[in-house]
């Protein structure tokens, strides 16, 4: 599965209570568990052991986590719990009714020494076929690899004209991009509803301004 290298396959299931049994959980986190998950399978661990591939200076390892869904879809509450007790990356294939997503967090490290990190946001392909799973193991370290996984992932989200801007920048780019397009979202919204002539060029004055931020980011 993802088309990685058989040395990396673990096929390895495990129990949903193990992320929780010993762990302080919310009533509702753990009524995700139950609601959205039939079962979890650890597929594949990449690290140095398995592939031909140093460690980086923030990923030592990148789990793959496939995830039997109950329904196709999937609260996101769920996976940032998940990532918060792994202290690892994950990669998550995501299966319901016999087609597949690929997901997976940014995962920025909070405290390096002792293997904390957040996720602060997911990307996600669109629904496929087993057989267009595929993914490349790109760079020469743990590092690089996980930032070309993130990026192919995104897809056009994380694509730029700059070809040194880090993964950071790229995520830092694409949550401006949503804030405006949000903003332009609810101020479309106020106009059409508008009724007075000088209320609506104020509005579309703003949305003029927003845009054009838009189109430089």
């Amino acid at each position: 599965m993802l088309g990685l290298p058989k040395a990396t396959e673990f096929n390895r299931r495990i129990p949903k209570a193990k992320f929780y049994e010993n762990i302080n959980i919310t009533t509702s986190i753990k009524r995700l568990f139950v609601d959205q998950i039939k079962n979890i399978y650890w597929r594949n661990k990449i690290a140095s052991t398995t592939v031909n591939l140093i460690d980086g200076k923030y990923v030592t390892e990148i789990e793959v986590f496939e995830v039997n869904l109950n329904n196709s879809q999937v609260d996101i509450e769920l996976l940032k719990f998940i990532d918060s007790v792994i202290p690892y990356h994950i990669l998550y294939i995501l299966e319901y009714n016999g087609k597949y997503q690929v997901w997976i967090g940014y995962k920025e490290s909070t405290n390096i020494e002792k293997k904390k990190s957040k996720v602060d946001r997911y990307y996600h392909t669109n629904w496929l076929e087993e057989t267009e799973l595929i993914v490349k193991l790109e760079g020469l370290n743990l590092d690089d690899v996980y930032e070309n996984l993130v990026r192919q992932i995104a897809g056009d989200k994380l694509q730029s004209d700059n070809s040194i801007e880090s993964l950071k920048q790229s995520v830092e780019r694409d949550k401006e991009i949503e804030t405006l397009q949000k903003q332009i979202n609810i101020l479309q919204g106020k106009i059409r509803k508008e009724k007075q002539l000088n209320k609506q060029m104020e509005i579309n004055t703003e949305l003029k301004k927003l845009r054009s931020a838009l189109e430089k980011l």
